[in-house]
């Protein structure tokens, strides 16, 4: 479980990374999102997310009542010490996964809406200097034409002002990926000190048995 957990967080960070630098693999990524959206991907999507949902909350429930047991006893034992470092790590992982779930929905969505900007961008431009070459040719309706250049203008410094916009909630979603990856290293060095403690457990027991 923890393995598999482990994977798709593995996954899911490769992901978020390669939607966040202008790359080819950005380009195919964004272009494997698009088709995943439009088929039965949203469905499975939601079923894994669901399934999920409720292993987290029996893991939450494991962990309640494994408190609840160490408080009677005044203490946690050997046994539910690992159970707890366990069920806190798996619920951990499950935690993040949906979080990173969510961050690349939102930089595939804010991909599309900045590659949509640019192009929009471009084209108002391209208009824009039309127009000043009409305006330098003499034209006789020069007031209109003015009054276009203004709207275009108007249009350009919106877009602009969206596509800054779009650009610090890419940034802030680059740095809590960043910070994902970073704690999902951490969580791998407690596993294996949990695989340690699990082991050392097991040696123990043997010897008790002996």
């Amino acid at each position: 479980m923890i393995q598999l957990l482990f994977a798709m967080l593995s996954a899911e960070v490769g992901v978020a990374v390669a939607l966040l630098f202008k790359t080819p693999l950005r380009k195919l990524v964004v272009l494997g999102l698009d088709r995943f959206k439009r088929g039965r991907g949203p469905v499975m999507v939601k079923t894994v997310a669901g399934t999920v949902v409720i292993v987290l909350a029996s893991s939450l429930y494991s962990m309640a009542k494994i408190r609840s047991r160490s408080a009677e006893f005044g203490a946690f034992t050997p046994t539910d010490q690992v159970l707890m470092s366990r069920h806190l790590l798996e619920a951990s992982l499950m935690g993040y996964s949906l979080f990173l779930a969510l961050i690349i929905d939102r930089l595939h969505h804010y991909t599309r809406e900045l590659r949509g900007l640019k192009k929009s961008m471009e084209a108002v431009m391209k208009q824009n200097r039309v127009l000043e070459e009409t305006k330098r040719g003499g034209s006789d309706d020069i007031k209109t034409r003015d009054s276009e250049i203004a709207s275009l203008n108007e249009q350009i410094k919106h877009l602009k002002f969206e596509s800054e916009e779009r650009i610090k909630e890419a940034r802030a979603a680059e740095a809590n990926v960043m910070a994902l990856k970073k704690q999902s290293d951490e969580l791998l060095i407690e596993y294996d000190r949990l695989l340690e403690d699990n082991q050392n457990i097991r040696d123990q027991l043997h010897l008790i048995d002996h």
